[in-house]
Protein backbone atom coordinates (compact mmCIF):
# COMPACT_ATOMS: atom_id res chain seq x y z
CA UNK A 1 0.00 0.00 0.00
CA UNK A 2 0.85 4.19 -0.53
CA UNK A 3 3.12 5.49 2.40
CA UNK A 4 0.93 8.53 3.12
CA UNK A 5 3.07 11.10 4.07
CA UNK A 6 2.63 13.29 6.91
CA UNK A 7 2.67 16.96 6.30
CA UNK A 8 6.00 17.72 7.82
CA UNK A 9 7.36 14.63 5.48
CA UNK A 10 5.48 16.98 2.67
CA UNK A 11 7.56 19.61 3.57
CA UNK A 12 10.74 18.62 3.63
CA UNK A 13 9.86 16.69 0.06
CA UNK A 14 8.97 19.89 -1.32
CA UNK A 15 11.77 21.86 -0.27
CA UNK A 16 14.68 19.28 -0.90
CA UNK A 17 12.55 18.94 -4.53
CA UNK A 18 13.01 22.70 -5.20
CA UNK A 19 16.95 22.62 -4.33
CA UNK A 20 17.17 19.55 -6.44
CA UNK A 21 14.82 21.13 -9.37
CA UNK A 22 16.69 24.50 -9.32
CA UNK A 23 20.37 22.50 -9.33
CA UNK A 24 19.40 20.38 -12.47
CA UNK A 25 17.92 23.16 -14.57
CA UNK A 26 21.02 25.37 -14.42
CA UNK A 27 22.04 23.73 -17.24
CA UNK A 28 19.89 22.15 -19.28
CA UNK A 29 18.28 23.32 -22.10
CA UNK A 30 15.55 21.71 -23.19
CA UNK A 31 13.87 24.18 -26.52
CA UNK A 32 10.78 22.33 -27.86
CA UNK A 33 11.65 20.44 -31.14
CA UNK A 34 9.44 18.13 -33.16
CA UNK A 35 9.25 14.19 -32.99
CA UNK A 36 10.91 14.16 -36.39
CA UNK A 37 14.20 16.09 -35.62
CA UNK A 38 15.26 13.31 -33.32
CA UNK A 39 13.52 10.43 -34.01
CA UNK A 40 11.35 7.92 -35.92
CA UNK A 41 8.55 5.33 -35.83
CA UNK A 42 10.55 1.69 -35.89
CA UNK A 43 7.43 -0.46 -36.14
CA UNK A 44 3.57 -0.85 -35.29
CA UNK A 45 3.27 2.29 -38.06
CA UNK A 46 -0.59 2.06 -37.98
CA UNK A 47 -0.44 2.44 -33.91
CA UNK A 48 1.73 5.12 -34.03
CA UNK A 49 0.09 9.11 -33.84
CA UNK A 50 1.84 12.00 -34.17
CA UNK A 51 0.01 15.60 -32.56
CA UNK A 52 0.74 19.16 -31.89
CA UNK A 53 2.41 19.63 -34.37
CA UNK A 54 4.43 17.02 -33.91
CA UNK A 55 5.64 17.78 -30.78
CA UNK A 56 3.48 14.90 -28.81
CA UNK A 57 3.38 11.41 -30.19
CA UNK A 58 0.80 8.38 -28.88
CA UNK A 59 1.46 4.94 -29.26
CA UNK A 60 -1.28 2.55 -29.24
CA UNK A 61 -1.89 -1.28 -28.19
CA UNK A 62 -4.51 -3.44 -29.03
CA UNK A 63 -4.76 -7.28 -29.22
CA UNK A 64 -2.93 -7.27 -32.99
CA UNK A 65 0.30 -4.66 -32.28
CA UNK A 66 2.33 -2.13 -30.35
CA UNK A 67 4.30 0.59 -31.93
CA UNK A 68 7.66 2.20 -30.88
CA UNK A 69 9.89 4.52 -32.29
CA UNK A 70 14.09 5.11 -31.70
CA UNK A 71 16.42 7.92 -31.96
CA UNK A 72 17.71 8.78 -35.55
CA UNK A 73 21.64 8.82 -33.93
CA UNK A 74 23.39 6.81 -31.08
CA UNK A 75 24.84 8.31 -28.29
CA UNK A 76 27.73 7.99 -25.90
CA UNK A 77 26.70 9.89 -22.73
CA UNK A 78 24.11 12.66 -21.78
CA UNK A 79 21.61 14.10 -19.85
CA UNK A 80 18.24 12.55 -21.51
CA UNK A 81 15.13 13.53 -20.62
CA UNK A 82 11.56 12.49 -21.76
CA UNK A 83 7.58 13.33 -20.58
CA UNK A 84 5.27 10.56 -20.30
CA UNK A 85 1.84 9.61 -19.51
CA UNK A 86 1.17 6.07 -19.66
CA UNK A 87 -1.96 4.47 -20.27
CA UNK A 88 -5.05 5.08 -17.89
CA UNK A 89 -7.05 2.02 -18.41
CA UNK A 90 -7.02 -1.27 -16.35
CA UNK A 91 -3.83 -2.19 -17.99
CA UNK A 92 -2.51 -5.31 -16.04
CA UNK A 93 0.36 -6.88 -18.91
CA UNK A 94 0.92 -3.25 -20.51
CA UNK A 95 4.11 -1.97 -20.51
CA UNK A 96 5.33 1.31 -21.46
CA UNK A 97 9.26 1.75 -22.14
CA UNK A 98 11.70 4.12 -22.14
CA UNK A 99 15.05 3.07 -23.16
CA UNK A 100 18.66 3.08 -24.28
CA UNK A 101 20.16 0.06 -25.91
CA UNK A 102 23.35 -0.64 -27.95
CA UNK A 103 21.41 -3.12 -30.18
CA UNK A 104 20.64 -1.92 -33.62
CA UNK A 105 17.33 -3.08 -35.43
CA UNK A 106 17.25 -7.09 -35.74
CA UNK A 107 20.39 -7.85 -33.92
CA UNK A 108 20.24 -10.91 -31.54
CA UNK A 109 18.80 -10.08 -27.62
CA UNK A 110 21.41 -10.25 -24.55
CA UNK A 111 25.34 -9.81 -24.33
CA UNK A 112 24.88 -6.09 -25.28
CA UNK A 113 24.48 -2.46 -23.07
CA UNK A 114 20.80 -1.33 -22.34
CA UNK A 115 19.13 1.10 -19.78
CA UNK A 116 15.89 0.89 -18.84
CA UNK A 117 12.60 2.46 -17.41
CA UNK A 118 9.38 -0.11 -17.08
CA UNK A 119 6.02 1.42 -16.22
CA UNK A 120 4.23 -1.78 -15.36
CA UNK A 121 0.81 -1.42 -16.20
CA UNK A 122 -1.98 -2.14 -13.59
CA UNK A 123 -5.61 -2.15 -12.14
CA UNK A 124 -4.98 1.26 -10.39
CA UNK A 125 -2.49 2.94 -7.63
CA UNK A 126 -0.01 2.66 -7.06
CA UNK A 127 1.64 1.96 -10.37
CA UNK A 128 5.02 0.27 -10.45
CA UNK A 129 8.21 1.27 -12.56
CA UNK A 130 11.34 -0.93 -12.86
CA UNK A 131 14.53 -0.15 -13.98
CA UNK A 132 17.54 -2.38 -15.36
CA UNK A 133 20.59 -2.52 -16.36
CA UNK A 134 21.99 -4.58 -19.03
CA UNK A 135 26.08 -4.50 -18.60
CA UNK A 136 27.44 -6.65 -21.97
CA UNK A 137 25.31 -9.42 -20.51
CA UNK A 138 21.32 -10.13 -20.47
CA UNK A 139 20.09 -7.28 -17.51
CA UNK A 140 19.01 -9.44 -14.46
CA UNK A 141 19.41 -6.08 -11.89
CA UNK A 142 15.77 -5.33 -12.29
CA UNK A 143 14.58 -2.83 -9.69
CA UNK A 144 10.98 -1.80 -8.65
CA UNK A 145 9.74 1.35 -7.05
CA UNK A 146 5.51 1.99 -6.43
CA UNK A 147 5.89 5.78 -8.01
CA UNK A 148 4.19 8.21 -5.57
CA UNK A 149 1.87 10.30 -8.11
CA UNK A 150 -0.43 8.75 -10.48
CA UNK A 151 1.34 8.02 -13.88
CA UNK A 152 -1.45 8.06 -15.78
CA UNK A 153 -3.40 11.20 -14.65
CA UNK A 154 -0.80 13.53 -16.29
CA UNK A 155 3.09 14.08 -18.17
CA UNK A 156 5.74 13.49 -15.95
CA UNK A 157 9.67 14.04 -16.87
CA UNK A 158 11.61 10.69 -16.75
CA UNK A 159 15.33 11.49 -16.71
CA UNK A 160 18.53 9.84 -17.71
CA UNK A 161 22.11 10.76 -16.81
CA UNK A 162 24.78 8.47 -18.00
CA UNK A 163 28.60 10.07 -17.67
CA UNK A 164 31.49 7.99 -16.73
CA UNK A 165 31.03 7.95 -13.43
CA UNK A 166 27.78 6.69 -13.32
CA UNK A 167 24.20 6.61 -14.75
CA UNK A 168 21.28 8.10 -12.47
CA UNK A 169 17.41 7.20 -12.98
CA UNK A 170 15.42 10.39 -12.43
CA UNK A 171 11.46 10.76 -12.03
CA UNK A 172 10.69 14.30 -11.83
CA UNK A 173 14.26 15.67 -11.44
CA UNK A 174 14.18 13.16 -7.94
CA UNK A 175 17.39 10.52 -7.85
CA UNK A 176 15.59 7.25 -8.08
CA UNK A 177 18.44 4.99 -8.22
CA UNK A 178 22.14 5.23 -9.27
CA UNK A 179 24.16 2.94 -11.18
CA UNK A 180 28.49 3.41 -10.51
CA UNK A 181 30.57 2.48 -12.98
CA UNK A 182 32.49 -0.62 -10.91
CA UNK A 183 35.15 -1.81 -13.86
CA UNK A 184 37.44 -1.58 -10.98
CA UNK A 185 35.87 -4.52 -9.27
CA UNK A 186 35.13 -6.24 -12.99
CA UNK A 187 32.02 -4.76 -13.65
CA UNK A 188 31.16 -3.92 -16.83
CA UNK A 189 29.64 -0.73 -17.49
CA UNK A 190 27.92 1.33 -20.88
CA UNK A 191 30.75 2.00 -22.82
CA UNK A 192 29.30 2.05 -26.28
CA UNK A 193 26.78 3.85 -28.20
CA UNK A 194 23.39 3.65 -27.32
CA UNK A 195 20.32 4.16 -29.41
CA UNK A 196 17.31 5.88 -27.32
CA UNK A 197 13.97 4.16 -27.81
CA UNK A 198 10.37 4.11 -26.65
CA UNK A 199 7.61 1.33 -26.87
CA UNK A 200 4.25 0.06 -25.54
CA UNK A 201 4.25 -3.35 -25.69
CA UNK A 202 2.38 -6.72 -23.66
CA UNK A 203 3.56 -9.18 -21.85
CA UNK A 204 1.81 -11.97 -19.69
CA UNK A 205 4.41 -13.57 -17.93
CA UNK A 206 6.59 -11.56 -15.67
CA UNK A 207 4.47 -8.38 -15.48
CA UNK A 208 1.30 -9.47 -15.71
CA UNK A 209 1.93 -11.85 -13.24
CA UNK A 210 0.50 -14.56 -15.48
CA UNK A 211 -2.80 -13.13 -15.61
CA UNK A 212 -4.17 -12.34 -19.00
CA UNK A 213 -4.90 -8.95 -20.59
CA UNK A 214 -7.93 -7.14 -20.05
CA UNK A 215 -8.07 -6.91 -23.81
CA UNK A 216 -11.80 -5.27 -23.88
CA UNK A 217 -10.42 -2.06 -22.37
CA UNK A 218 -8.18 -1.93 -25.59
CA UNK A 219 -7.18 0.30 -27.26
CA UNK A 220 -4.29 1.46 -24.80
CA UNK A 221 -2.58 4.75 -24.77
CA UNK A 222 0.76 5.79 -23.96
CA UNK A 223 1.40 9.59 -24.90
CA UNK A 224 5.19 10.83 -25.12
CA UNK A 225 6.69 14.65 -25.15
CA UNK A 226 10.20 16.27 -24.99
CA UNK A 227 12.13 14.94 -28.32
CA UNK A 228 15.25 17.65 -27.51
CA UNK A 229 18.02 15.32 -26.82
CA UNK A 230 21.35 16.34 -24.74
CA UNK A 231 23.68 13.60 -25.70
CA UNK A 232 27.07 13.38 -27.03
CA UNK A 233 26.76 11.84 -30.85
CA UNK A 234 28.74 8.48 -31.18
CA UNK A 235 28.28 6.16 -34.46
CA UNK A 236 26.94 2.96 -32.92
CA UNK A 237 28.79 0.70 -35.93
CA UNK A 238 32.13 2.15 -34.43
CA UNK A 239 33.64 0.40 -31.17
CA UNK A 240 35.44 4.09 -30.12
CA UNK A 241 37.58 4.69 -27.06
CA UNK A 242 34.71 7.04 -25.99
CA UNK A 243 36.88 9.61 -24.89
CA UNK A 244 35.17 12.88 -26.79
CA UNK A 245 31.82 11.88 -25.36
CA UNK A 246 33.93 11.68 -21.60
CA UNK A 247 35.61 14.51 -22.04
CA UNK A 248 34.75 18.11 -19.82
CA UNK A 249 33.33 20.18 -22.71
CA UNK A 250 31.40 23.06 -21.88
CA UNK A 251 28.88 21.42 -24.56
CA UNK A 252 29.22 18.00 -22.29
CA UNK A 253 28.39 19.36 -19.33
CA UNK A 254 27.22 16.66 -17.44
CA UNK A 255 30.23 15.13 -17.66
CA UNK A 256 31.54 18.49 -15.22
CA UNK A 257 32.38 18.13 -12.05
CA UNK A 258 28.58 18.56 -10.49
CA UNK A 259 27.39 15.37 -12.09
CA UNK A 260 30.34 13.18 -11.25
CA UNK A 261 28.04 12.26 -7.66
CA UNK A 262 24.75 13.05 -5.94
CA UNK A 263 25.65 15.98 -3.80
CA UNK A 264 24.47 15.64 -0.04
CA UNK A 265 20.97 16.98 -0.38
CA UNK A 266 20.19 14.83 -3.31
CA UNK A 267 21.30 11.68 -1.57
CA UNK A 268 18.79 12.64 1.31
CA UNK A 269 15.90 12.50 -1.14
CA UNK A 270 17.59 9.36 -2.59
CA UNK A 271 17.72 7.34 0.49
CA UNK A 272 14.27 8.87 1.32
CA UNK A 273 12.37 7.83 -1.95
CA UNK A 274 14.16 4.44 -1.75
CA UNK A 275 13.24 4.03 1.74
CA UNK A 276 9.66 4.65 1.42
CA UNK A 277 9.30 3.30 -2.14
CA UNK A 278 12.10 0.80 -3.39
CA UNK A 279 9.69 -2.70 -3.86
CA UNK A 280 12.26 -4.62 -4.84
CA UNK A 281 16.24 -4.77 -5.55
CA UNK A 282 18.00 -7.49 -7.24
CA UNK A 283 20.91 -7.43 -4.71
CA UNK A 284 18.32 -8.21 -2.20
CA UNK A 285 17.48 -11.33 -4.32
CA UNK A 286 20.50 -12.50 -6.30
CA UNK A 287 22.94 -9.64 -4.56
CA UNK A 288 25.68 -13.01 -4.60
CA UNK A 289 25.95 -12.90 -8.78
CA UNK A 290 26.37 -9.04 -9.05
CA UNK A 291 29.75 -7.35 -7.27
CA UNK A 292 28.52 -4.02 -7.81
CA UNK A 293 26.29 -5.17 -4.77
CA UNK A 294 28.78 -5.43 -2.38
CA UNK A 295 29.99 -1.91 -3.12
CA UNK A 296 26.82 -0.12 -2.45
CA UNK A 297 27.53 4.13 -2.23
CA UNK A 298 24.60 5.59 -1.40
Amino acid sequence: MMSVFSSSYLLHFFLVFLFVYVRLCSCEINPIVSFDQNYHNTWGFQHFYPTNNGTEVQLVIDQYSGSGFMSNHAYGSGFFAMKIKIPKKDSLGIITALYFTSLQNNEPFGNHYEVDFEFLGGHGMPYTLQTNVFAKDSGGREERVNLWFDPTADFHTYQLLWNRHHIVFYVDKIPIRVFENNTRIGVNYPSQAMSIVGSLWSDTTWASHGQPINWTEAPFVAYFQGFNINGCLENININTDHSECNSIKSTYWWNGPRYMALDHTQTLIYEDVRRKHLTYSYCDDRGYLHPECQMKKY
